[in-house]
Formats: C-alpha cells, structure tokens, sequence
C-alpha cells in the first residue's frame, strides 16, 4: 500500500477498553494555540508512551472549547502511561503553554465500550505527519464533522439503554445517512490516576457519528426526527434520563485520526 506523503502508518486495529472524553474550556481566542501545541508537540508523545490518541476538535458551536479523546489499553494500562507522560520530558517541556491557554480542563468523562465492537475500529486508519510548513496547515480542519451525543442517565439504566439503542436506534441512524463511529457508557471504576480528575458521578450512553458536513447532520437530523420509531424509542426510553441530552458538532484538526 501507498501511503500519502507526511502520512503515519497505524496499526491493524486501535479500538480501546478505556476511553477518556475530555473538554477543555479556554481562555478567548486561545484554541488555534492549544491546537497548535497539542498537534505539533503532544500527540507523538503520549503515544509512545501507550496511549492512543483518537481524535481532537474544534467545537462548531463554543468557539473557546477544545475537545478531544484518547484511549487505554485498561485501567492499569493507563495509570501507567499517564504517570510516565505526566511525569516525562514533552509534558514538562510544553506544560507551561498549554496550561497558559487553559480556564478548565477537568471535564472528563471516562467510558468504556456499551456493547461488543461498540469502540472505535480505527482500522488503516492514517494521521497526517507533521509538515514542514506548519504555519500554513496547522490550523487547517478536516472536512466532515463528528457528532457526540452525550445522554445522562439514571444508575442501573445503561445496560438496558445501550441494548435497545444497538437494536433499534443504530439500524434507523445508519439508514438515514449516518456513520456510527462507536457508542460507549460511563466506566465506573475506580480512577487509576487521581492527579486528572474525572465526573465520576456521572451515568452516561455515548454516541459518537460521522458525516461529510454540517449539512450532512442537519439534514440526517431533520429525518431522523420526523420517524415514528425515533419517537418510540424516546418516549420508551425517557423515564432513564436525568437531564437534557448535550450535542456537541465537532470539526476535526489536521491531525485528528477520527473523522479522517
């Protein structure tokens, strides 16, 4: 196989156990900076040390979020790989920076896969290298955008959740011109690296789709909607839901595996 020009080759297979969803809120006007530091400077190092770093964004509708994910091989697995990165060389050299940027990063969810196959198949999967001319293309987004549906539910309803969402609700959102990226719910164990904090509390179903534009999604959405099986499926489901579902319209970086 030909692999294009500043392209990295991937693994056969990049699905994770542990993932961690983490939002940033910024200091205005400091995303594209982040951004920068985070694609030239910390991608490579979190992944020799481990990690699987899955994709970042923009957020398409609070232009101060950075949003990103990354994965663990398990819950040791990743309090090791957190330690030595955390504790290591790029951390220390970029940690000033970054943090610079920052007003929050403690919005951290910590999931793991809802069903068998439900996490990311990144299969062949490849991230632009780092180019000469990073002025040019280090602010540059991929095309298509990633949309995250994050729904909060009562404690003991995610199984029964995940299984009827895999049933139902994937065959209708695949139909109507959706990709189905993956689906996780809230991993409850303990967390194996404290220094990060993570919303423990929380009780979440993840789902995680791909398509070509905004336009793509809003289109997607206006038919989904208009479905009686959509309908169903919410009216039977609502009795588990804490609050509002959050959405969150993602535009990937240059350098994002997910939504390549």
């Amino acid at each position: 196989m030909n692999l294009p020009l500043n392209a990295t080759p991937e693994p056969a297979l990049l699905a994770s156990p542990v993932v961690e969803l983490r939002q940033y809120t910024l200091k205005p006007g400091k995303r594209d900076t982040l951004i920068d530091i985070f694609d030239g400077r910390l991608i490579e190092g979190q992944e020799d040390v481990g990690m699987t770093i899955i994709g970042q964004f923009r957020d398409l509708d609070r232009p101060d979020m950075f949003v990103w994910m990354r994965g663990f091989d398990g819950m040791d697995a990743r309090k090791d790989a957190l330690t030595a990165f955390y504790g290591g060389p790029v951390w220390a050299a970029n940690s000033d920076a970054a943090n610079a940027t920052m007003i929050d990063s403690d919005d951290v969810l910590l999931l793991k896969p809802a069903w068998p196959g439900a996490g990311f198949d990144l299969s062949g999967v490849l991230r632009a290298g780092l180019t000469v001319d990073r002025k040019t293309n280090r602010n540059k987004p991929l095309p298509g955008i990633v949309v995250i549906r994050i729904h909060h539910l009562r404690l003991g309803a995610e199984t029964t959740f995940a299984n009827r969402f895999e049933t139902e609700m994937v065959p209708l959102i695949t139909a109507s011109g959706a990709r189905l990226l993956a689906a996780f719910v809230t991993e409850h164990a303990e967390n194996s690296f404290p220094r990060l904090p993570v919303r423990a509390r929380e009780n979440v179903f993840i789902s995680i789709m791909g398509f070509d534009s905004a336009e793509t999604h809003a289109r997607h959405e206006a038919t989904i909607v208009g479905s009686p099986a959509w309908q169903v499926f919410w009216q039977t489901v609502r009795p588990d839901l804490t609050q509002s579902t959050e959405t969150l319209r993602l535009s990937p970086t240059s350098r994002s595996r997910l939504g390549r």
